[in-house]
């Protein structure tokens, strides 16, 4: 097989991904967990199931593909919103991370609250972490405060910790919309000042005594 031709059938089968990803996203936002199936997936694309599953084990690979896109999409939206001042720019992270979900409920839902009980076949955290533009900027922003002077710690604790926060205020506003909580951004605004404050207040610790590469 020429270079030439290997690259064109390369660029095929990536185009291919990318579409049955992005008919993945639409089958989500519209029936949400149960809605994603494979049998679903490779009709709206038109191709057969067996296509399908060249491409995906199972549809816990789809929800890895999934979170692979959103976290590139959420990388791009956090991007658009830079700050001179370090606490700002990492509250921006936060906001549109917020939006997103908030946004996208049905997708939020599926995609961040379902179970991953493995890792894809044939990659590895590393991999993954590699993937997830998302979080590469959370830290980096976070890695700015603490050069700052405006948080101290590791910042990959600082980081996972905000997510954490932000994750479960999210889920909560999506799976409880009768709670009074208020206006929904501005709840997402109070518990991330809350959380930012009580983080600024500490030294934080690393997560485990492995230290673990970003």
């Amino acid at each position: 097989m020429t270079l030439s031709v290997q690259k064109r059938r390369e660029k095929q089968k990536a185009e291919l991904r990318s579409e049955l990803v992005a008919a993945a996203h639409k089958l989500v936002q519209e029936e949400g967990y149960e809605g994603l199936t494979i049998r679903k997936l490779a009709k709206r694309v038109g191709y057969a199931p067996m296509s399908v599953y060249s491409y995906f084990a199972d549809k816990q690979d789809i929800l890895f593909a999934l979170a692979e896109d959103a976290f590139e999409t959420l990388a791009r939206r956090i991007e658009e919103h830079p700050a001179d001042d370090p606490i700002e720019a990492l509250k921006a992270v936060m906001t549109e991370y917020a939006a997103f979900g908030l946004g996208n409920p049905n997708e939020y839902r599926t995609v961040f609250m379902t179970e991953k009980t493995k890792l894809p076949e044939g990659r590895s955290y590393e991999d993954m972490e590699e993937g997830n533009p998302a979080m590469k900027v959370l830290i980096s922003r976070v890695e700015a405060c603490v050069a700052a002077g405006k948080l101290k710690g590791d910042p990959r604790a600082i980081a996972t910790m905000l997510w954490t926060v932000g994750h479960g205020t999210i889920s909560l506003l999506i799976t409880f919309p009768f709670y009074p909580f208020g206006d929904a951004q501005a709840y997402v605004k109070r518990m991330c000042d809350f959380t930012l404050a009580g983080l600024s207040a500490q030294d934080i610790p690393p997560l485990t005594e492995t230290p673990v590469n970003c």
